[in-house]
């Protein structure tokens, strides 16, 4: 197996693209990578490039696992992990447009604030 592609540019300035509209502030994303069961029959890992940042007290991850590949999510704490409800996406933008909806959304819901849209919904 190959290994899975760097983010590029063009991602990572999508990527900000999406947190500038979202946080109206610059948020500093780091790169990294996480070993990741790409397939959940197996117990094989595989190693894949990461974005991570940190906004408003929650923590957000972008995992590349393929080529036009990606998985997230967000948490608060390791032991409070949150996703879209989406195993994988096949577009970036539309994994991080979920990623900061289903966010957002379950920011309100701890406020007691309902948008009248969840994660389900996307």
């Amino acid at each position: 197996m190959s290994a899975i592609p760097e983010f590029t540019e063009s991602e990572l300035s999508s990527i900000r693209e999406f947190l500038r509209q979202r946080f109206t502030e610059t948020v500093e994303i780091q790169l990294a990578d996480a070993e990741l069961r790409l397939d959940a029959n197996s117990n094989v890992v595989t190693e894949c490039p990461t974005v991570f940042w940190k906004a408003r007290d929650c923590n957000f991850v972008v995992f590349k696992s393929g080529s036009n590949e990606f998985r997230c999510q967000f948490f608060y704490n390791p032991s409070d992990q949150f996703g879209t409800g989406h195993s994988h996406y096949n577009s970036l933008d539309a994994c991080v447009s979920a990623l900061l909806q289903v966010q957002s959304d379950h920011e309100r819901e701890k406020q007691g604030v309902t948008s009248g849209i969840t994660g389900k919904d996307l």
